[in-house]
């Protein structure tokens, strides 16, 4: 293990890991409670169409991630408020189209094809110092407004009727949970890559719900089962000369599976 840590870009890999396990799960809690467990696939393509637009534009990649996915992200909500569409509808045209307008815009620029594969598929021992304050700074946000508005964030979640009518802004809140969506799966992209972000953010929460009995408890387990998943995967990663990202949700797949018999026996035990 000090092997490891004695490489600057694992040493970088292992604090962007430790931010996205954290902050994933966090707010996949929330998207599962919701039932909204696919949205984070359906952001991580869209995201991928704003990589795509911001490397033909000439931008940072993740500011043109950020943009697009933010943007999409309250069209969603406000096809889903308006009941103009099912949520499943939208989650599901919003996935195909992100990708489809990725691949239509990588063939205008050539460059987009290599900036995109690292996007894909993650590359999380090639972040650098820029990277990780980017990474940084977002997941800080998205862990700090849920601890501000979680109790807020929770009652929407479970009952959106009555969060309304004992006065609390629903619409907004709603966006906000949106919007933080987009904001993690954007800094998720470089560490798993967009075609697996969306196994990371629900995973761990699966995994926890095997074992919590609350859905605070829920959320704290999530964020340490999604911790640990991304340093056991960095380890196998290392080690077994894997690609990292696939090694991470392998690892919370596992996790998973292992959660399944504690639940069985705690549940004969009480």
């Amino acid at each position: 293990m000090l092997s490891i840590l004695s490489y600057g870009f694992m040493q970088r890999a292992f604090i962007a890991g430790i931010l996205i396990g954290a902050a994933a799960p966090m707010i996949g809690t929330f998207l599962v409670a919701k039932r909204y467990a696919l949205i984070a696939d359906s952001l991580a393509h869209v995201s991928l169409a704003g990589v795509a637009l911001g490397v033909l534009l000439g931008i940072n990649p993740v500011l043109g991630a950020l943009g697009v996915a933010m943007a999409a992200a309250l069209v969603m909500e406000k096809l889903r408020a308006d009941k103009r569409i099912t949520a499943e509808v939208a989650l599901a045209m919003f996935l195909s189209s992100g990708l489809a307008v990725a691949v239509v815009l990588i063939g205008f620029n050539n460059r987009a094809n290599i900036n995109l594969m690292s996007f894909l598929f993650g590359s999380i021992t090639t972040v650098g110092v820029q990277d990780l304050w980017i990474i940084g700074v977002l997941a800080a946000l998205v862990v700090g407004v849920v601890a501000v508005c979680y109790k807020q964030l929770a009652y929407t979640v479970f009952d959106e009727e009555q969060a309304q009518a004992s006065g609390l802004r629903v619409r907004l809140l709603n966006q906000a949970l949106m919007l933080l969506a987009a904001l993690t799966v954007v800094v998720s992209l470089r560490v798993v890559g967009g075609l697996l972000v969306g196994a990371l953010t629900v995973v761990p929460v699966a995994a926890a719900s095997q074992l919590a009995r609350s859905f605070k408890q829920t959320l704290a387990y999530a964020v340490g089962i999604g911790i640990l998943a991304v340093l056991t995967g960095l380890v196998a990663a290392f080690y077994l000369n894997l690609a990292a990202g696939g090694a991470i949700v392998l690892a919370a797949l596992v996790e998973f599976f292992l959660c399944l018999p504690i639940r069985r026996l705690t549940r004969a035990g009480s």
